[in-house]
């Protein structure tokens, strides 16, 4: 699904990324784990395709793809949402703009799909766990684990091969944190999508991914698969082999929390 060839990005005379390889099958869920600066966000966007490297390749089902399309979602730490809009609007803005831009949507086609992407809108919020009250609610009635549900919606309506997520949980309290991650693995468990999830959570990046991979020095340092049994009994040890091997910050909350 996506190959990193040879990566090497520069910026100001600092290179971000180094001689980065890695290789992600499609379905996979890679936890991307390592310190402030160590070039985790650059190479979301490299993938997404709103920035070009200075060398090597980004190819997408074995093509360059250089600029971001639908087939690539993108839910970053704080919430992309347009204020004037409604809960609904914002899940739909996406679609009817790419389809029908700003002259279409005066057109009779634009009214009937638009009823449809509506109708696909409300199921999104049941998915998302949302109340079919909260779709004319704004975002600033919304709080941030909700505005967060939106904002996946949002991304998830565009029905994209890969999602790509940056810190999108990092700004949520414990609790809401934990009931984003449980909703992050169902969601990924029934549509297969391929998803990055960039994080400085240790126990966030083993219990969500199947594999973590971990930045630094400009370069994958590590690349290591999840087993079944680093969720249950052997999490704690594997949690920890993870952050002897990244230098990452531990996680904020007990892993107990996460095995519940």
């Amino acid at each position: 699904m996506i190959r990193l060839e040879k990566i090497c990005v520069v910026y100001g005379g600092k290179k971000v990324l180094d001689d980065l390889n890695l290789t992600i099958k499609a379905g996979e869920f890679i936890s991307v784990c390592g310190q402030t600066g160590c070039g985790k966000s650059t190479m979301l966007r490299l993938i997404l395709g709103a920035e070009r490297p200075t060398s090597g390749r980004v190819l997408i089902e074995g093509r360059e793809l250089p600029r971001p399309d639908r087939h690539r979602g993108y839910v970053p730490q704080k919430y992309s949402l347009f204020p004037d809009r409604t809960v609904l609007d914002n899940i739909t803005f996406g679609p009817e703009m790419e389809e029908f831009g700003i002259l279409g949507r005066l057109t009779p086609a634009f009214r009937r799909r638009r009823r449809e992407l509506r109708d696909q809108a409300h199921g999104f919020l049941r998915q998302m766990g949302l109340q079919e009250a909260d779709a004319g609610k704004y975002p600033d009635q919304l709080s941030g684990g909700m505005q967060q549900r939106v904002a996946i919606a949002q991304a998830l309506i565009m029905q994209p091969k890969i999602l790509l997520m940056d810190e999108a949980f990092s700004a949520l309290d414990p609790k809401t944190r934990l009931d984003m991650q449980r909703l992050l693995r169902k969601l990924w468990a029934e549509t297969g999508t391929t998803i990055l999830f960039v994080t400085h959570n240790v126990a966030e990046a083993v219990y969500l991914g199947t594999r973590v991979v971990g930045l630094g020095q400009a370069r994958v340092l590590f690349d290591i698969e999840v087993p079944d049994s680093a969720r249950g009994q052997d999490r704690e040890r594997f949690e920890k082999l993870v952050a002897e091997s990244s230098h990452v910050e531990q996680a904020d909350y007990e892993v107990s929390e996460l095995t519940a």
